[in-house]
């Protein structure tokens, strides 16, 4: 993925894990609460990722139906938040 004939595609993969706004874990939790148990949050990249309560845990679900829990949540950042994952999603090719 690292040559340059990959930049699309890991460009895609990247941008997959990313959306606008700035959400920390409390507003995350009412997106859950509110959407009776998951969240469709749109990535920049223009796919779709699914965030859901396992336990006390969060996990995010990708197009392919592969999960990534968060580790750490609520880095914050000048442009954002960053909650961390334990795996790579990835978007529809």
């Amino acid at each position: 993925l690292v040559k340059p004939e990959n930049k699309a595609a890991l460009t895609g993969i990247l941008t997959y894990h990313v959306v606008a706004g700035k959400f920390n874990a409390k507003d995350i939790a009412k997106m859950i609460k509110d959407g009776n148990g998951t969240a469709e949050i749109k990535t920049v990249a223009g796919g779709r990722l699914w965030v859901m309560m396992e336990g006390k845990k969060v996990v995010l679900k990708d197009e392919a139906g592969n999960k990534a829990y968060v580790t750490i949540a609520d880095v914050d950042q000048s442009n954002g938040v960053i909650h961390v994952i334990d795996h790579v999603l990835m978007p529809k090719m």
